[in-house]
């Protein structure tokens, strides 16, 4: 089975059962197999301060926070003749996400926001738009006649990252710039809390518009929280958007706690799942979680050994395929979960980027799913409607070793794919 992309063949399982079919080439290079992302698109800018720095302008350790554009300016200035500016990136959590799928599968996804009208070389766009995959389409984006929006990302002594935020013209995205043909045709529409910050701007209308495209379409929307104040800051806001127009959630421990009002991860993963029927839950040292629905008739034991938490043997059913629960006539809830690929890299400069590189696996394999549809579809597979090609355990490997690569590269963005072959890796990812 091939997957989206021009991987290597080692990458595919053989396809040598009788009764197998292959599809006509020309009808599959015909076929859409993309991501749309909508992002406030940033440049990151990353420097090292002292918690002092934080209090003189008021930021809260740890939390994401909007700075007026002429403070940002200025503290920009003073970092920069400090020598305290580590890095200057393309960001944005969707954006990152997008980058990361389209260098894990070498397809393209397509991003839409704002971006400045002129770009001239050596500039934040001009920035943006060399550090991120060509495979990514920028040519729905809209122009605006304000400078591009900044992240500021402080790091302290003790590795903590704390955003300041400076707008620019990343909230101007209009709905008229929502092309709907492109957003119907997608594998998935990739959207983050922030988009929802100020219902005022134009970019809160053009996300709303655009989950109603996806939801008439049967497009899963997947939402990235962001930053645990905003949930906070909005709880029932945001669990009602959830339920009325996300498939699926992914974020960290402390937004999980925001939304759901729960510490426990295992726990609140599954609180989440009355909102979304997937969630993808990043618990930095302790790994992640995955938590979904499957019908009864199609789920799947697990081989491995049954664990208990807060749940009992929570992991049972972990081999499973997760659903839709519209498509669930008895419905299960599933989970799995995984601990850090090999203990972690031996050193962790910075941690931003680790939970989008797990969700652009995700969101791989979600396009997997339909990918295979197409190619082969009368195959055993496609009679079960699932969300993804893999089952809850494989995608969370697959997840794991993405968040391992972008710790290691010390990048919020993958520079380069996962190796060929790895004698550490027994297993091939992909089930058949």
């Amino acid at each position: 089975m091939k997957f989206p992309g021009k991987r290597k063949s080692e990458h595919y399982f053989p396809v040598n059962e009788k009764g197998r079919e292959s599809a006509d080439p020309h009808f599959v290079q015909a076929e859409p197999f993309y991501l749309v992302g909508i992002d406030q698109l940033l440049v990151d800018i990353e420097c090292a301060v002292e918690p002092e720095f934080l209090a003189r302008y008021g930021l809260k350790k740890g939390e994401s926070q909007i700075l007026d554009d002429k403070i940002a300016e200025e503290i920009y200035r003073g970092l920069k003749a400090g020598g305290k500016i580590l890095g200057e990136y393309a960001g944005g959590s969707v954006g990152n996400t997008l980058h990361n799928y389209s260098v894990l599968s070498d397809e393209r996804s397509v991003a839409l926001g704002a971006i400045s009208r002129n770009i001239t070389l050596g500039d934040y766009a001009f920035k943006y738009v060399r550090n991120t995959s060509s495979k990514v389409d920028l040519s729905y984006l809209q122009p605006s006649d304000n400078p591009m929006g900044r992240a500021v990302c402080f790091v302290t002594p003790d590795r903590d990252r704390t955003f300041g935020i400076s707008k620019g013209c990343m909230n101007d995205l209009s709905p008229e710039y929502i092309p709907a043909d492109v957003v119907e045709k997608a594998s998935s529409l990739l959207i983050s809390a922030y988009l929802l910050r100020s219902e005022g701007d134009p970019i809160f209308k053009s996300t709303v518009h655009a989950c109603e495209i996806a939801l008439k379409a049967r497009v899963p929307v997947v939402m990235t929280l962001g930053t645990a104040s905003l949930i906070e800051s909005k709880k029932a806001f945001f669990r009602e958007f959830i339920k009325k127009y996300v498939t699926a959630v992914a974020m960290n421990d402390q937004e999980a706690l925001a939304l759901t009002g729960i510490k426990d991860p295992l726990l609140a993963a599954e609180n989440t799942l009355d909102l979304a029927d997937l969630a993808l839950l990043t618990v930095g040292e302790h790994g992640l979680y995955l938590a979904g629905y499957v019908d009864e008739n199609y789920a799947r034991k697990t081989t491995h050994k049954l664990h208990t938490k807060s749940l009992v043997d929570y992991n049972l059913y972990e081999f499973s395929r997760p659903m839709r629960l519209e498509d669930c006539k008895h419905p299960i809830k599933i989970y799995s979960h995984i601990n850090p690929f090999l203990g972690g890299p031996a050193i962790i400069k910075n941690t931003n980027g680790a939970g989008d590189g797990a969700l652009a696996a995700l969101l791989h394999d979600v396009g997997a799913r339909k990918y295979h549809q197409t190619k082969v579809p009368k195959s055993p597979k496609n009679s079960v409607n699932s969300l993804t090609y893999s089952s809850l355990s494989q995608i969370c490997k697959y997840a794991n070793r993405v968040s391992y690569e972008v710790l290691a590269q010390n990048s919020p963005r993958l520079t380069r794919g996962l190796p060929e072959r790895e004698d550490s890796l027994q297993e091939a990812y992909w089930e058949a």
